[in-house]
């Protein structure tokens, strides 16, 4: 079951640029940077109240990051929804018909387990799903 919208990931060229626009524009700093090896993408989260922004920038060029940003620019990557247990939500999808990128969870920034719906199923939009390691 998915719980909330997680955060909205937002493709960007230059970090240190989007960090400052980012912190003018919802009044708070980033509360964490971080690098996702396995994508080749660093990280940096916004939050106020609730809602969360993960500002993600391609550290190499093979990352999908670097791809997204050479087809469509900056801009909204993703949507990732928060669910209880990652492992049921995967089986529930494939069972409704949705096509997983990666159908094994992995690691993810902000101390998270992951999973990529294609967005060929889903309207256009790429959805994450993220459940908190514990």
């Amino acid at each position: 079951m998915v719980n909330k919208i997680e955060h909205i990931g937002i493709a960007v060229k230059n970090m240190d640029d989007a960090n400052v626009l980012f912190e003018k524009l919802l009044g708070v700093p980033s509360y964490k940077q971080e690098e996702v090896e396995s994508e080749g993408v660093l990280t940096s989260f916004f939050q106020t109240g609730t809602n969360k922004i993960e500002l993600l920038m391609a550290k190499n060029p093979e990352s999908p990051i670097a791809k997204f940003l050479e087809k469509k620019g900056e801009g909204i990557h993703h949507i990732a929804f928060d669910v209880e247990d990652i492992y049921s939500e995967i089986e529930r999808l494939k069972n409704e018909g949705f096509v997983l990128i990666n159908e094994n969870p992995k690691k993810g920034a902000d101390n998270k387990l992951v999973v990529f719906l294609h967005p060929k199923n889903t309207n256009g939009v790429l959805v994450e799903l993220c459940q908190e390691i514990q």
